[in-house]
């Protein structure tokens, strides 16, 4: 892991948080590098901090700083490599109907009822599945970069033309884009939204004609966390070197 003084930013400090339990390895402690201050971290200053492995919750920047564990994996996607599978590409035909909408961060009522239904759905028994609107708000809709969420509905031609199935959050980055966070209309069963959102962004950066989508970290041991590996090829930052990382590769030694 980079030290704070080998880290590309002149006007940031850093701290390490205090030992809390980690979100997704059961009976891990974790902490976690912070990035201060909030207001002098601006797009161009986050995308090295992107790079150096670093995520957004809200206004909060930060990245794993564990004592005894590796296992948190920053990842991209080198978007002109990118070769979907068959589930993928299945994916990305059964979904293609979906009419997409850029937008500033705001808050509805409608997202956050889908909000609501993921977390309850997808999530149940975390802490995440009772976010009233201000902890919605100060997760997702608080940002000092170029963030937007996209709204994914469906088409003209759909049983139910124009209802809300997903929104994704994403931030742009000098060298592409990162992908925040995204929920779905999870009582959909035979749909494949999530993975319709990760193509739908490694297409967007390649209409943009940038290199990366960065899909925040992979963890092996969490099944929450551990899809990342299936969008192929995916790199990682390991040993502050960006490398590739392949399906059964262990990376927590």
């Amino acid at each position: 892991m980079s030290r704070v003084h080998e880290l590309p930013i002149t006007a940031i400090q850093f701290y390490a948080t205090a030992p809390y339990p980690c979100s997704y390895i059961p009976k891990q402690i974790a902490r976690s590098q912070v990035a201060t201050p909030t207001h002098s971290i601006g797009a161009d200053v986050y995308s090295n901090l992107v790079n150096a492995g670093f995520r957004r919750s809200g206004s909060y920047t930060y990245r794993p700083y564990c004592d005894h564990c590796k296992a948190c994996i920053a990842t991209r996607i080198p978007v002109a490599s990118f070769t979907p599978n068959r589930s993928q590409r299945r994916a990305w035909q059964k979904h293609a109907g979906l009419q997409t909408q850029v937008l500033s961060l705001a808050f509805t009522d409608e997202h956050y009822q889908l909000y609501q239904q993921y977390q309850s759905t997808r999530h149940h028994s975390s802490l995440m599945e009772h976010d009233n609107q201000e902890q919605y708000t100060q997760f997702l809709l608080q940002s000092r970069v170029n963030s937007r969420m996209v709204e994914f509905r469906d088409g003209p031609h759909d049983p139910h033309p124009g209802r809300l199935r997903m929104v994704s959050m994403i931030d742009v980055l000098e060298q592409g884009i990162s992908s925040v966070y995204t929920f779905y209309d999870s009582t959909q069963v035979s749909s494949s939204y999530g993975t319709y959102s990760v193509l739908w962004q490694i297409d967007q950066v390649q209409q943009l004609g940038l290199p990366y989508l960065y899909l925040g970290y992979y963890i092996a041991q969490s099944p929450k966390m551990s899809y990342k590996i299936k969008f192929q090829p995916l790199e990682g930052l390991i040993n502050d070197q960006w490398q590739r990382l392949l399906p059964h590769q262990r990376t927590d030694d």
